[in-house]
């Protein structure tokens, strides 16, 4: 039994999906979140089904990739129900999608998610009333809370049993009228395409590309009756018939938004819009986000290294007991003291930083106020060629390259999407950040980490405008979501944070092990020296020592084994003897810079092709090498 979760951006699909199959998908406060469609198998009483949580999407004509995503799914791929999520506080904008959806004809039902935000709003929404007019189950939910859902799935259930088709709601009659004439013709195609006719003829008036290609490679001799058609919409509504078919949903939508909501009272203001008026105001705004994030960053470095010392030092000691059991010139005892030194730094080193830092971005994610950067950097998005939309990918790329790389499917231009994708692999991502507050929080100051930060964003704003301008194009303005405030739920922070966590301990963890082991047995034959050798024009041209050469190449594989292999490569942990402050400022900024990490690489490959993630990567790596150099030549004078 397949069930599919379906609705527009923002409105707690992907929170409802988790609490159904466990923590499976990253769910946030700001849309965009969910750019490919996941799938989890799970028991509901009884019953095995396959529960999908596809992109959200404001209509069935695709705007961008992540709402291709979700229309291609539904109308190349078998379920059973749809369960069509609603913001129920913005319940006339919602049900225009759910009109399109009942055109496909499949089983379904409505869940009024949000419902507490909407009667906070003093919004009262007849469900059964609803119910009677879409002629599909009605239910009320918080997901966020949990409330309801259970009602939702056995209702879903039911609705997948009984496998009784939706059915479309009528649409003024002059319009009816032109709709049904062009459903019958175009039958016979919408059977081969495996269509509802109707939903067809619908897709055909709104001059949607796509089917029209489909049906001119089919039946071309039909051409000529869906001009005549698109025609007579025009000719008496005096607009273009796409036009004139979603104005017609708009206002249907809003008919029955009238029919079933009363309004108890008058929307009284909260403590969020007082909040609002201060962190979205035009001069405080920008005062509050910088405070925001410099003490995120400064609290992050606090708490690691207060972590860091004490962890490190039970290493230490434990390496030192090492000698007495093993010969230190053994190859047995470079081993084990290469899986001793994977471990510690893992435990002593990464996660101390990386755990506050990923808890902290989930509380900023789920409270709201991530959008709320994306407006008030709009502006700024706009001066290097791109616009606000694109600061989600950013945002997401201080987690992890990855899916901020996948997030840049939200941008309806290929040209953005391959601008932003570039920049995106620029952001410190975690691993970076725990470079940067590990070596130089640790070493020189959190002063000197925040200036990298500000650094990385002059640099990415540079970048975007050489980029924009080689690339020029009209950039459109922003539209985006901009949700309530919520209090994060401490066990959604945590599960979200353990999730993110998790592929560093499953993936990262086994690889820094392994790496540190090689490094120790390739140390121990003296190869590290031709590795060395092979990039010391490198090292050279940035004044760094020759042995961190080899700290680069694993760096590729995962960023953070650059920190751990310094550390084991330089053969002592107390970095400022053997490295002046010049070059650690120098190693990481070339590090934080330079070639993204091989998962990252694949992502890029994934979205933009193999011709622009080659010139991505040599991107970066000239920015890197550059900004080394700049580095190693000014660094005596600030350092």
């Amino acid at each position: 039994m397949r069930i599919v979760l379906v609705g527009q951006p923002n409105c707690g699909k992907s929170t409802i999906f988790n609490y159904l199959s466990g923590y499976k998908a990253v769910a946030s406060n700001f849309p965009g979140t969910t750019v490919k469609y996941t799938a989890s198998k799970l028991y509901i009483n009884s019953h095995l089904c396959e529960c999908i949580d596809l992109p959200g999407t404001y209509s069935l004509i695709a705007s961008d990739a992540a709402e291709a995503e979700t229309r291609k799914f539904l109308l190349n791929e078998s379920f059973d129900t749809i369960i069509n999520v609603l913001d129920a506080s913005l319940l006339s904008r919602s049900l225009e999608l759910t009109l399109e959806l009942l055109e496909l004809r499949k089983p379904m039902m409505v869940v009024l998610n949000m419902i507490d935000e909407a009667e906070r709003k003093g919004i009262h929404i007849d469900a059964e009333h609803l119910s009677s007019i879409l002629g599909v189950p009605v239910v009320k939910t918080i997901g966020y809370k949990g409330q309801g859902l259970t009602e939702m799935v056995r209702t879903a259930l039911q609705v997948a049993k009984k496998q009784m088709p939706s059915n479309p709601i009528a649409l003024s009659k002059d319009i009816e009228t032109v709709v049904k004439k062009l459903t019958e013709d175009v039958a016979k195609v919408a059977s081969q395409l495996r269509l509802p006719a109707r939903f067809l003829a619908l897709k055909l008036l709104q001059k949607d590309k796509i089917f029209e290609e489909r049906v001119a490679e089919i039946a071309p001799e039909l051409s000529s009756k869906i001009k005549a058609a698109q025609r007579q919409l025009e000719i008496t509504h005096g607009r273009p018939s796409d036009v004139v078919i979603s104005s017609e949903r708009h206002a249907l939508a809003m008919n029955i938004y009238e029919e079933v909501v009363q309004i108890v009272r008058t929307p009284h203001p909260d403590i969020r819009d007082k909040i609002d008026n201060i962190l979205m105001h035009k001069f405080w705004g920008y005062i509050f986000l910088a405070l925001i994030f410099y003490g995120f960053f400064t609290l992050v470095f606090k708490v690691g290294s207060h972590i860091e010392e004490p962890l490190m030092a039970i290493f230490d000691q434990l390496l030192a007991k090492l000698k007495t059991c093993l010969p230190p010139s053994s190859l047995t005892y470079v081993i084990v003291e290469g899986t001793i030194q994977g471990i510690a730094g893992g435990i002593g080193i990464v996660l101390p930083y990386l755990v506050p830092f990923l808890f902290g971005l989930a509380i900023l994610e789920d409270s709201g106020y991530l959008p709320r950067v994306a407006f008030l950097v709009d502006s700024f998005m706009h001066h290097i060629g791109l616009h606000g939309k694109s600061i989600i990918p950013f945002l997401l790329g201080y987690g992890c390259s990855v899916p901020a790389v996948m997030a840049t499917r939200i941008l309806e231009s290929e040209r953005d999407r391959f601008i932003t994708a570039i920049l995106a692999t620029l952001i410190p991502c975690s691993a970076r950040t725990v470079i940067i507050l590990g070596l130089v929080s640790y070493y020189l100051g959190p002063v000197y980490a925040i200036g990298v930060y500000l650094l990385n964003l002059l640099v990415v704003a540079i970048a975007g405008k050489i980029l924009s301008t080689i690339y020029s194009e009209v950039t459109p303005g922003l539209l985006l979501e901009v949700p309530t405030y919520r209090i994060p739920a401490f066990k959604t922070i945590w599960v979200k944070t353990w999730y993110r966590l998790k592929e560093f301990v499953l993936i990262a963890w086994p690889i820094l092990i392994i790496g540190s082991i090689v490094l120790g047995i390739l140390q121990y034959f003296h190869l590290d020296k031709a590795i060395n050798q092979l990039l010391s024009p490198l090292t050279l041209l940035l004044g760094l020592p020759i042995a961190v050469g080899t700290t680069l190449i694993f760096g590729i594989l995962r960023k953070e084994l650059s920190l751990i292999m310094l550390l084991q490569a330089l053969g002592t942990k107390k970095v400022l003897t053997v490295m002046s402050k010049t070059q650690v400022m120098t190693f990481t900024i070339f590090v934080v810079f330079y070639i993204p990490c091989m998962a990252t690489i694949a992502a890029l490959w994934r979205e933009i092709g193999l011709k622009k993630t080659l010139l991505a990567v040599s991107f970066s790596f000239l920015i890197a090498c550059l900004l080394g150099m700049v580095s190693r030549f000014l660094g005596p004078l600030f350092l």
